[in-house]
């Protein structure tokens, strides 16, 4: 709830028996997504990430570790049967990016979205008990979809470091044009065939709805990403998700 506001508000519109899971699976999540800034040296984040990885093996060993996330996972994957290989590329995903390198190109961003924010929906789809092509196929376009909008609303708090990981292929278009093809391309593709997709699956892609709203946001400030209005915490979202979550659709 403190880490990921947002992710807590789509777990809450989760069927009640994948609700625990789900907060499990987004508090494992945050874990190796906070070590990048809580450590001032790359062999102590790597240190934590081995942590890590060695604590999904004991999970699937039937051996948590005493951590109460490693725990709770544990539950989860008993629960669902969860694919182990998916929170390994979460684990491998986190620890290339412990260099601080700004992507190349939008490809490289796009693997790195799809290899953690993709892999987080393919578990959700896995909780709900959907193993299918077609809603495989969406959380992989709206995973991709999330990475580069987090990239885009972290720039102003990594410029504060002087740090800057949008791609440099896309710093030189035109701002307005990027984050259109964004909405346009990626989105409309994960929709296009939501008729395909089960409706059991589409409780797991409601973060599409921050995802809107953002850009929406972002349009309003005339694509400023450093405009205050855009650090603020989006009070009508749990209204436009139990609006997305009543309509059943995403």
């Amino acid at each position: 709830r403190k880490r990921d506001y947002e992710g807590f508000l789509c777990s809450l519109l989760l069927p009640a028996e994948s609700r625990t899971s789900a907060f499990a699976l987004r508090a494992f999540n945050m874990c190796p997504f906070q070590i990048k800034d809580s450590i001032t040296q790359k062999t102590t984040g790597l240190m934590r990430m081995q942590f890590w990885r060695d604590a999904v093996e004991d999970v699937y060993c039937d051996n948590p570790p005493h951590q109460p996330v490693a725990t709770e996972l544990w539950r989860a994957v008993k629960r669902h049967n969860l694919t182990k290989m998916w929170f390994m590329k979460i684990i491998d995903e986190r620890e290339k990016n412990l260099d601080d390198r700004t992507y190349r190109n939008i490809q490289e961003l796009e693997t790195y979205a799809e290899n953690t924010q993709s892999a987080l929906l393919y578990l959700t789809l896995e909780m709900l008990g959907v193993r299918d092509i077609h809603a495989d196929h969406a959380a992989s376009h709206i995973g991709k979809a999330q990475g580069i909008v987090t990239c885009l609303r972290a720039t102003p708090y990594h410029s504060t470091r002087q740090k800057v990981f949008l791609p440099m292929d896309i710093c030189m278009l035109v701002r307005e044009a990027f984050c259109l093809e964004l909405n346009s391309i990626v989105f409309l593709t994960a929709r296009s065939f939501s008729k395909k997709v089960p409706v059991k699956a589409y409780p797991a892609f409601f973060c599409t709805v921050a995802l809107d709203d953002y850009l929406y946001n972002l349009q309003k400030v005339d694509f400023n990403i450093f405009h205050p209005s855009l650090q603020k915490k989006s009070t009508l979202l749990p209204l436009y998700l139990y609006v997305r979550s009543w309509k059943k659709t995403y």
